[in-house]
């Protein structure tokens, strides 16, 4: 059955619920839902082998009619062994960790399936054929990947039947290599080193959606960028827009994103229905090419 759905251009993130209670759990749910936010992003290794999804699929009571109105991502591929983490693409780590993920969420099916990083001993062949299995058996619907350049990307749909239609990349106002290279295209300044292989123009080219991760940090990271002393200058004319526009700075943080046109999904974190409802408005919020780029050269950025 197709959905008629629209994802929204804010996805929430259940990453830091291992902890909550299921009502708090539930309010982050509804409160999503009533400002217009249907996609929800899991990984199976958050909180520890499913730990956030089984808190998230047996705090909801959520009934077929609902679940064909939301959106449910999930990734995996991220391991921790004897000697730390490491990163398994292997055919049958993925189906382990897809019917793991159903049976803790409480669904029969994903809608998107994401490989978590980017798995140097990857074989393409293995990963066809469990997204073939997966998708043929109706328990995933949709593929992508997280953290991949446009060349890994290539190379894994090369064995791929199914389109990969997302790729999630850390991105805010104040970390913007993506979009840094392009604008500084040619020249010897540091902005214009290309570290990602042209991700940004490789996924308007190829419609392939990025999700930001991170959306308010600095770094790798290293903070929020929100109320830090070393963004002042960033962070007082977020202040004078939430002004203008009568909604949060956080808000037009996330504008700042949703604004670009390759209809960027913004990620966020937050376990704080209020917050929530701030960054949802984002996606009512259309900023003026001139104020976008104010921001980004505010936040330590150049333009030529």
């Amino acid at each position: 059955m197709m959905k008629i759905a629209e994802k929204s251009r804010v996805a929430l993130g259940f990453f830091r619920i291992d902890d909550k209670s299921k009502k708090e759990i539930n309010n982050m749910f509804v409160s999503a839902m009533d400002t217009g936010i249907n996609f929800f992003d899991h990984a199976d290794m958050y909180g520890g082998n499913h730990k956030c999804e089984a808190r998230f699929g047996e705090s909801l009571d959520i009934s077929d009619d609902v679940r064909e109105k939301i959106f449910i991502q999930t990734k995996c591929g991220i391991r921790n062994g004897v000697y730390g983490s490491y990163y398994d693409s292997s055919k049958e780590h993925i189906l382990d960790r897809v019917d793991g993920s159903l049976k803790a969420l409480q669904t029969d099916y994903l809608d998107y399936l994401l490989l978590h990083r980017p798995d140097t001993l990857i074989e393409g062949e293995e990963v066809g054929e469990a997204f073939d299995q997966l998708y043929s058996s109706g328990k995933v619907r949709k593929f992508g990947v997280s953290n991949f350049t446009p060349s890994q990307l290539e190379y894994l749909q090369k064995y791929c039947n199914q389109k990969l239609c997302i790729n999630q990349v850390q991105l805010s106002v104040v970390h913007s290599p993506i979009i840094d290279s392009g604008l500084n295209m040619n020249t010897f300044f540091d902005g214009g080193i290309d570290r990602d292989g042209g991700t940004l123009e490789y996924s308007r080219l190829n419609d392939i959606t990025l999700q930001a991760w991170s959306p308010l940090q600095y770094g790798w990271f290293e903070g929020v960028f929100l109320g830090s002393e070393k963004y002042s200058d960033l962070n007082k004319e977020l202040n004078l827009l939430a002004d203008r526009y009568n909604v949060d700075p956080i808000t037009i943080s996330i504008a700042w994103i949703l604004r670009h046109p390759a209809k960027i999904q913004a990620l966020i974190g937050t376990t704080n229905p209020e917050r929530i409802e701030k960054c949802a408005k984002a996606m009512e919020i259309l900023l003026t090419r001139e104020e976008w780029y104010h921001l980004y050269i505010l936040a330590g950025h150049r333009i030529l």
